[in-house]
């Protein structure tokens, strides 16, 4: 085994045996000219994010609410029902989910420390072609020092929403399918394209931020900056538009969404609280 399938093995224990040997042609790809050398650093990027999606998507397969809403649920230490916090990389630390009482309302509150899961739900009887418009709140309490999304080691933030969505893969990249049959060689299945809406510390509201490895990964600015922090924020989106204009096509059906606060890249702290995510028809 070479040492590139050592690193891999070590690095990304998830891929399995069969991802493993699927790695073991990197050295004779490397004699093959710097064009395939250049899809092999992609793919090796493409898989730092696989090992996170691929486990994030474990929770697929179990049943669970379409929707259920964060204000139903009895505080205390309990994760709301239907609800999973989900690691987004292997061996991080789990940002902490609680519902807490905030002003009459049961909300979530998120806080990490040098922490990163989701708390995500599946999506079944939310159909985009009919309830398009997604509707949520958020407080965040500081932002995070150092914070940039567009940066790979520093792409944290305080609050996020979501969601994954499937499609047809066939017609992706080589890169991108070669990520995808990696994760599915270990058992995983990823998630055809994410969007994220995002609170950011310096990105102007309206803005799309790809993540630093993946284009797959794309993220929405809705909210962020000194002036916003403190106080609840309430937003509301046509998520299914929003998704054919960054991704350049109609969105495949949803599989799941959720809340996302995160640290770990910076290795500091992230305090956020989320209110109900509901979905509905609009004008």
């Amino acid at each position: 085994m070479s040492i590139v399938t050592e690193l891999a093995a070590s690095r990304f224990p998830w891929l399995g045996r069969p991802g493993r040997l699927a790695l073991s042609w990197i050295p004779r790809c490397r004699r093959d000219g710097p064009q395939r050398v250049g899809t092999l650093a992609l793919i090796s990027r493409l898989a730092v994010v696989a090992a996170g999606l691929s486990a994030a998507m474990a929770w697929a397969a179990e049943p669970g609410p379409a929707a259920l809403l964060f204000s139903k649920s009895a505080p205390g230490n309990a994760l709301p029902s239907g609800w999973q916090n989900l690691p987004v990389v292997s061996g991080k630390k789990l940002t902490t989910y609680t519902v807490v009482a905030d002003g009459g309302r049961n909300v979530i509150e998120a806080r990490s420390v040098d922490a990163a899961s989701a708390l995500m739900t599946k999506s079944d009887g939310v159909d985009l072609s009919v309830t398009p418009i997604v509707s949520w709140r958020w407080r965040v309490d500081h932002a995070i020092p150092g914070a940039d999304n567009r940066v790979s080691d520093k792409e944290d933030s305080p609050a996020r929403l979501v969601f994954f969505f499937d499609g047809n893969a066939s017609a992706l990249p080589f890169g991108d399918r070669a990520a995808m049959a990696l994760a599915k060689a270990g058992g995983d299945d990823l998630p055809y394209a994410t969007l994220m809406y995002i609170w950011s510390n310096d990105a102007a509201p309206g803005g799309v931020i790809q993540n630093p490895h993946t284009d797959r990964v794309q993220m929405l600015v809705v909210a962020g900056g000194d002036a916003s922090l403190g106080k609840w924020q309430t937003f509301s989106r046509n998520v299914a538009a929003d998704y054919e204009r960054i991704f350049h096509e109609t969105p495949g059906k949803l599989l799941g969404y959720g809340v996302f606060t995160d640290s770990d890249n910076t290795h500091s702290s992230a305090h956020a609280w989320y209110g109900d995510v509901r979905f509905s028809a609009g004008k």
